[in-house]
């Protein structure tokens, strides 16, 4: 488990490891739907495509009643995926099972107990060529949070 802080005004790093995997979060203080246009943009503007935004708060909430559950855990929480084509094909041809880290995912949410906390990351790669994949969803997520 990795534990970084940050001394960058509002925002900050919290890595926390969950089952099994581990992931890296950013928190800014900031509107949801501000930080989603920054992350959208990030990827973006690196020349990726958005395959897919899986909308899981709302799937959360939407399906509450369904299964029993009483509590609401997001405000909203959102996954945005994406790929790269020269990424993908180098990890994959380092190994044919780094497919399974394909699309490549960056989530936001805000809890409905944190008014104003937005919350950016992603789950850390395996050591190896995959640090380069996880080099470029770090600096995507810290765009999101306004760290770069």
């Amino acid at each position: 488990m990795r534990r970084i802080a940050l001394a960058l005004g509002l925002a900050s790093l919290i890595s926390t490891g969950a089952a099994a995997q581990d992931v890296a979060v950013y928190q800014v203080e900031a509107d949801f739907d501000d930080v989603a246009f920054v992350l959208e943009t990030a990827i973006i503007d690196r020349g990726f495509v958005v395959d897919h935004v899986s909308h899981v708060g709302e799937m959360l909430n939407r399906t509450a009643a369904d299964v029993g559950a009483t509590a609401q855990v997001f405000e909203r929480a959102d996954v945005y995926l994406f790929c790269s084509a020269v990424l993908s094909r180098k990890m994959m041809e380092a190994d044919p099972n780094n497919i399974a880290h394909c699309p490549y995912g960056v989530f936001l949410y805000a809890l409905t107990d944190e008014t104003g906390t937005v919350h950016v990351g992603y789950r850390h790669q395996p050591d190896g060529p995959m640090q380069e994949v996880e080099s470029l969803l770090d600096a995507v997520a810290r765009e999101a949070a306004g760290l770069d």
